[in-house]
């Protein structure tokens, strides 16, 4: 019987799971893969969320591996249409910080290690939850690895052996296709949005230093994002989904479109990807709360995902210790749900709207548009608003 069992040892349950072991609580996390993913995308971490992290202890390795992005310039046809200095946003954090994800994560399981290194549970597949009153049973299947698993069912090889985890209160953390939001019952809404993306990671041999470039083209935006290690992530709006796209094609699409060479041979990571939202009805239901991509599935495109997850676990995890110390949290519980839903929906919106100024324009109606951006990020109130919307200031 453990006080909390986290489903998922993603970012955000690695990240819940500190927070409340730091307070004394019992906790298990039950993760169906069997090692950690190595073909993660999310990179960004904002200032909001990098407070949060602050609270597990992990923001200093977070600074002493990542690169801090101090500024945003949008640029087309080759010249630069306006900029943003993240500082207006936050200048205490005065950066969005970059760090591959699978490095994030390691970090945080390390902290995680120090506190309880036997917290993880690999290659549990949960296959069902039984309410008992006053704790709930996660019922499911070990094994010694875990193939990636559909929505409904964990495909597993070697010898599978039931097990039995009970948990005063449970937390599903375990992503889009959250077998604990299934399980549940508790259902969706969302849309699938037309566009589609392909991106990766090459060596950074431009002048454009630590800034974030976009490159609004009549073909379609493009995304440059620095990192760690001189590399640079690029992102590219496609006509249609790329399954079988090489580095080969995505360097043609950027040097078509922009005009910048990259090394095909050289790159790091690849990916194609498709767009759709998805919030869950509820985020609180009995004994149980869903957080991070569980809850509410949005487009990648602005790096806001990962980050909401971690401010739903700085939120709620106060709660959850409230709630295992015998203080009423009905209320506070309500509130969680309204606000983070209310950030989640805000995000959505946010990146709707990313996407919609990313899809293809007739030449004209860009230079139109361009010149009328321009304009306006002439306006200080229009720079603050902007870094405090691309810095997730808006969405706490």
């Amino acid at each position: 019987m453990f006080d909390v069992v986290i489903v998922g040892a993603g970012p955000v349950g690695l990240f819940l799971a500190t927070l409340l072991l730091q307070e004394g609580l019992s906790v298990r996390i039950l993760e169906q893969r069997s090692s950690p993913r190595s073909d993660s995308r999310a990179i960004g971490i904002h200032p909001p969320a990098l407070a949060a992290l602050a609270l597990a202890k992990v923001e200093a390795p977070l600074l002493a591996e990542g690169l801090r992005i101090p500024s945003g310039v949008a640029r087309s046809g080759g010249r630069d249409v306006g900029s943003i200095d993240f500082a207006r946003g936050a200048p205490e954090r005065p950066f969005v910080l970059t760090l591959k994800q699978v490095r994030t994560e390691a970090l945080l399981a390390q902290r995680l290690a120090e506190l309880d290194p036997n917290a993880v549970v690999r290659g549990f597949c949960v296959q069902s939850i039984h309410d008992g009153g006053t704790f709930l049973t996660l019922s499911g299947t070990v094994a010694s690895s875990v193939v990636d698993a559909s929505v409904r069912d964990c495909a597993v090889v070697d010898a599978p052996v039931q097990e039995h985890v009970q948990g005063r209160l449970v937390v599903g953390a375990d992503g889009a296709r959250s077998a604990v939001r299934r399980l549940l019952g508790i259902p969706t809404s969302g849309r699938n949005y037309p566009d589609t993306y392909l991106m990766g990671d090459f060596p950074d041999t431009g002048d454009d230093g630590n800034t974030a470039v976009l490159f609004l083209e009549p073909e379609g935006i493009l995304e440059s994002f620095p990192l760690p290690g001189r590399l640079r992530r690029w992102v590219v709006h496609t006509d249609s989904l790329l399954t079988d796209a090489d580095a080969a094609d995505l360097a043609q699409l950027v040097r078509q479109r922009t005009g910048v060479e990259l090394d095909p041979g050289a790159n790091s990571m690849l990916s194609a990807f498709e767009v759709r939202t998805r919030l869950a009805r509820r985020m609180v239901q009995g004994r149980v709360v869903l957080v991070g991509d569980a809850a509410h599935e949005i487009s990648p495109i602005g790096g806001q995902g990962m980050n909401l997850g971690w401010l739903d676990a700085a939120a709620v995890a106060p709660i959850i210790v409230a709630a295992l110390r015998g203080e009423k949290t009905g209320r506070r519980l309500a509130e969680f749900e309204r606000v983070r839903m209310g950030a989640a929906r805000t995000a959505a919106h946010q990146a709707q709207l990313n996407m919609m100024l990313g899809r293809k324009s007739p030449a004209q109606f860009l230079q139109l548009r361009n010149a009328a951006l321009g304009g306006l990020f002439t306006l200080g109130v229009v720079q603050n608003f902007a870094a405090r919307r691309f810095t997730m200031h808006n969405i706490r």
